[in-house]
């Protein structure tokens, strides 16, 4: 078949590799000069299955009452007049439920460790270098609350076959002895062996050439401008997308399948069609810093629980990333948000980086409720999603660009997990989400 995919972030990318390699000609449809200059240019580059517990969780409504008003907060929630932010409000609220959050653990595990598997299996193909590492992802408190009420959710990741083991303040710094200065402020922490870190940039664009190479047409500088739909009901599909080319020029590309992979901007193309995503920005942060210092740097990948962020070594550079802005499709940086994250790292590692020439991003992370992605199929027999990975695109991209290959080949991907618009495993009494017109 002839399939188009939109995006050419980490998501959209795998999933033209695997449509690909699953014998279909692919086109994919860019906005930006390049594969993941968006929101998978400079995030956390973390491949966290560890980190599978999403934001809407239990104790998520008092954290967020208690960080109202403040700019340097961890999540800044800014309310607008937008039908949309309030209503996916409602919905975090109802999926801050035990019951619900254990449910959502579940689907992101499944999906995250199935695509750290996909990603090793490319890695070894491809040759592809990242700056990637292997020595694991090591997650720190510094509040005893906080580090007492992680221990049922690493029970709960153990009994899901994720390796994430409680361990003592002494044993943190033994496995990072860059926190050995923080040795007197921590209070516990996990560690995933299993887990990895490298640059999400550097491996989507070396996978975006190795999928040109092969045949897959990447059009750079095009923009989508809306999806045109034929037949009613059953017959309904999608016979074409709008497109504004790098000259100015709207043209209309035709495939017999179309594979929407937009983050955040998947939500405004797929509305008028009656695909209504429960999809959010969540505009986060990162900063990369040049190392001086290489032995006073972490060497392991770190999550720091108290100030919500990540540190990634990638090579002669520390990049750190975290924090959540919940303030429609806008992109500033804000002042505040950048030298919160430069006071903290500092603080961690005082003399491992130069801090006056920080490089500040953001990004939009397409966030549902839940932080379990859309992957699957929908009303339209020919349209397909994979978008709404939130906090962890890299962690489940290579193995969502598999899944969805699957699915648009009419088979069931391998992995148990709730795809959109599928009747569910019976084995596990999976419970398919539905996106209705």
């Amino acid at each position: 078949m002839k399939v188009i995919v939109l995006g050419a972030g980490i998501v959209g990318t795998a999933s033209a590799w695997f449509l690909d390699k699953a014998g279909h000609e692919v086109t994919v449809l860019e906005r930006q000069p390049g594969a993941a200059l968006e929101t998978s240019f400079a995030n956390g580059c973390q491949i966290s299955v560890s980190h599978a517990e999403p934001w809407a969780n239990p104790a998520a409504p008092r954290k967020i009452l208690k960080w109202l008003g403040r700019e340097d907060a961890p999540l800044l929630y800014r309310f607008r007049p937008e039908w949309l932010q309030w209503r996916w409000g409602m919905h975090f609220l109802r999926e801050c439920l035990p019951a619900r959050t254990a449910a959502n653990i579940r689907q992101i595990v499944a999906i995250a460790e199935y695509s750290r598997q996909t990603l090793q299996a490319v890695r070894a193909e491809t040759g592809i270098e990242y700056d990637h590492l292997t020595r694991g992802i090591l997650h720190f408190y510094t509040d005893r609350h906080e580090f007492d009420h992680s221990l049922a959710t690493a029970r709960l990741l153990r009994e899901l076959g994720c390796p994430r083991q409680s361990i003592d303040a002494d044993e943190v710094v033994r496995i990072e002895p860059a926190l050995a200065g923080m040795r007197n402020k921590i209070a516990g922490g996990d560690y995933t062996a299993t887990d990895e870190s490298g640059d999400v940039y550097k491996f989507t664009e070396g996978l975006a050439h190795k999928a040109a190479g092969n045949g897959v047409d990447f059009r750079f500088n095009t923009t989508a401008t809306r999806l045109l739909t034929e037949g009613t009901g059953a017959a309904a599909k999608v016979c074409g997308v709008e497109v504004i080319d790098g000259h100015g020029r709207h043209q209309v590309l035709q495939a017999d399948a179309f594979v929407v992979a937009l983050g955040s901007f998947s939500v405004p193309l797929l509305k008028p069609l009656g695909v209504d995503l429960l999809i959010y920005p969540g505009k986060g942060y990162s900063a990369t810093y040049r190392i001086t210092n290489p032995a006073a740097a972490p060497s392991v990948s770190l999550t720091d629980d108290g100030y919500k962020l990540v540190l990634s070594r990638l090579g002669d550079r520390l990049r750190v990333a975290g924090t959540c802005e919940l303030n429609g499709y806008t992109r500033e940086l804000n002042p505040t948000r950048c030298a919160a994250i430069t006071r903290r790292t500092r603080e961690l590692f005082p003399d491992a980086c130069d801090y006056d020439d920080a490089v500040y991003w953001t990004g939009l992370r397409p966030l549902t409720p839940s932080n379990v992605p859309y992957i699957g199929k929908t009303r339209y027999a020919n349209l397909f999603l994979n978008t709404g990975h939130g906090t962890l695109g890299w962690t489940m991209g290579c193995g969502s660009g598999r899944a969805i290959a699957d699915i648009v080949s009419g088979r069931r991907p391998e992995v148990d997990f709730a795809f959109t618009e599928m009747p569910p495993h019976a084995r596990h009494g999976a419970h398919a989400r539905t996106v209705r017109a």
